[in-house]
């Protein structure tokens, strides 16, 4: 009688168990009731090899929601970091056409008054840009790195200019650290 009681509580103890029910009280219940010394350290050692079970189980899904829980942020704060990228190349052509306009229209001296309110409009609508994180890439002078230069062209130079950048038609520009537009470049032989 006392065998089969405990092997009643030994299924009670599985079925438990395996609906993650456990708790110290079902486990001092299981070990108060009439089974023999040895049957007590077997349950005592199963129960503790679940315990163990569910906590390293425990461990690992905290792990892995802490690790979700920084990637999510991590992704958060790229999408807002470049959130306005499209929007920025977009305005890219504009600066262009602006510095293009100023180079034509002559020296700021001249006291012309649409020179004057171009110029304005280009530095608030630039300074607006740069607040946002845009910065201009000019590499004249510098190596010539197929990374971050787009080669256009190369010319003939000094022994100083080989492998450098020699002129850039079209300036490139980079949003909080990371390039939107390769700069267009000339480099020297």
């Amino acid at each position: 009688m006392k065998e089969k009681k405990c092997e009643e509580t030994e299924q009670e103890e599985i079925r438990e168990s395996d609906a993650g029910a456990e708790t110290g009280e079902n486990i001092a219940e299981t070990l108060s009731g009439e089974c023999s010394e040895d049957d007590k350290d077997r349950q005592l050692t199963v129960l503790t090899e679940k315990l163990a079970d569910f906590q390293d189980r425990y461990l690992r899904l905290s792990a892995e929601f802490d690790n979700y829980r920084k990637r999510t942020l991590k992704e958060r704060f790229e999408l807002i970091k470049t959130a306005g990228e499209d929007i920025v190349k977009d305005l890219l052509p504009v600066i262009d056409d602006f510095e293009r306009a100023i180079s034509l229209m002559g020296p700021s001296d001249s006291g012309d008054p649409v020179l004057e309110g171009i110029n304005l409009i280009y530095n608030k609508f630039k300074s607006i840009l740069e607040a946002k994180g845009l910065t201009e890439i000019n590499p004249v002078g510098m190596d010539f790195d197929p990374d971050v230069h787009e080669a256009i062209a190369q010319i003939k130079g000094t022994d100083e200019q080989a492998g450098k950048i020699i002129d850039v038609t079209q300036k490139g520009y980079s949003l909080n650290g990371k390039i939107i537009r390769h700069p267009k470049t000339v480099i020297g032989e």
